[in-house]
C-alpha cells in the first residue's frame, strides 16, 4: 500500500473495533454545543446520523466516477442552495470504507454549507459493507491493496465530478486517520487541484512537509501513541506552508469518532470548528 499507514494506533483491537472518523456535527454551532449540554451524552457510542439523508437542507446522491475499467462509485451531498463557485470538500475514507460513518461525514459538511464527496476506493476489490461491522482485520487486505497511482486517480477523479458540479469551486481535502495519511499524499502529488488539506490524526513520519505546497489544517491527539506528537510538532515546523497544526493535549487517537469512547468531546469540537474555519479562509471564490 505503498507505505500508507492503516491505522498506527496501538493496541489496534482498541483502536480499531469500531468506525473511525466521523464528524462531531453538520455545523460549527452544533460541535460547540456538542462539548457541554446534553447533545454529548449521546455521543461517543453508536447513535443516529446526526444529518439524515432526506434532511431538507441538502441533496444526497449516489454517483459514479468514470475510471479505466469501472465506474467508480462515490457518495456525494451538497447544500440544497448550492451551485456555481459553492466550496467543496474530497472526504477519504477510513478502514472501513464508505459506510455509514463515512456518508454522514459528507452530509455534514452538506448541512455546514460544502459539496463533499467520498470515493470508494475498494471498489474494484469487492470488499464488503463496513456498516456496522466490528472486526477491523476484515478490511485489512483490502486496505493493503490499495495502489498509489489508482487511488491517487480516484481522488481526482472526485475533485472533477465537484469541479463540473460546481463550476469554478476550490476545493479542500481530508481524510481520517488512513485516510488522513492519503489526503496529505494527495496534497502533495495533487496540490494543484486543492486549496486546503485537512488530515485528521494522518501519520506524518513518511511526508515530505517541504513537498507540501497548500495550507495545512491538522489535528491530533497528544495521547496518541501511533502518531508521537513530537512527530507532528517536527512535521509542522519544517511546513513551508501557511498552516494550523493542532495537537489537543487530552485527546488519543481516533478522538474525533463520537461512534465509541475514543471521542473526546472538548477536542472534536474545536476540531470541527477550526476545521471550517480554515475551509472558510481558503476556499473563498471571488465574485466574478
Amino acid at each position: 500500500m505503498d507505505g500508507v499507514e492503516i491505522d498506527p494506533t496501538t493496541p489496534p483491537a482498541e483502536s480499531l473495533n469500531r468506525r473511525v472518523f466521523v464528524g462531531i456535527s453538520a455545523a460549527a454551532t452544533f460541535a460547540a454545543s456538542a462539548a457541554a449540554g446534553s447533545a454529548e451524552e449521546t455521543l461517543g457510542k453508536p447513535h443516529a446520523p446526526l444529518v439524515a439523508e432526506n434532511d431538507p437542507a441538502i441533496a444526497v446522491e449516489h454517483v459514479k466516477l468514470d475510471r479505466p475499467g469501472i465506474e467508480l462509485p462515490a457518495y456525494a451531498a451538497w447544500p440544497a442552495s448550492a451551485g456555481r463557485g459553492s466550496p467543496s470538500v474530497v472526504v477519504i475514507m477510513h478502514l472501513w470504507g464508505v459506510d455509514t460513518s463515512i456518508r454522514d461525514v459528507v452530509r455534514r459538511y452538506a448541512k455546514a454549507g460544502f459539496a463533499a464527496i467520498a470515493p470508494d476506493l475498494y471498489a474494484r476489490f469487492g470488499a464488503p459493507s463496513g456498516d456496522d461491522v466490528t472486526d477491523y482485520t476484515i478490511f485489512v487486505p483490502y486496505a493493503k491493496r490499495l495502489d498509489r497511482e489508482v487511488w491517487v486517480g480516484d481522488v481526482r477523479a472526485a475533485q472533477e465530478w465537484l469541479a463540473a458540479r460546481f463550476p469554478g469551486t476550490k476545493t479542500a481535502i481530508t481524510g481520517f486517520c488512513m485516510g488522513g495519511k492519503l489526503a496529505l499524499i494527495a496534497a502533495v502529488e495533487e496540490g494543484d487541484l486543492f486549496a486546503v488539506v485537512a488530515p485528521f490524526y494522518g501519520a506524518v513520519a513518511d511526508i515530505d512537509p517541504k513537498a507540501m505546497h497548500v495550507p495545512v489544517c491538522g489535528s491530533y491527539g497528544a495521547r496518541d501513541t501511533g502518531i508521537p506528537a513530537d512527530g507532528v510538532r517536527a512535521f509542522a515546523a519544517a511546513l513551508m506552508v501557511p498552516n494550523d497544526v493542532k495537537i489537543y493535549d487530552d485527546a488519543g487517537h481516533a478522538f474525533f469518532d463520537d461512534q465509541r469512547p475514543s471521542y473526546v468531546a472538548s477536542a472534536a469540537a474545536d476540531a470541527w470548528t477550526r476545521t471550517l474555519a480554515c475551509y472558510s479562509k481558503y476556499l473563498q471564490v471571488p465574485n466574478p
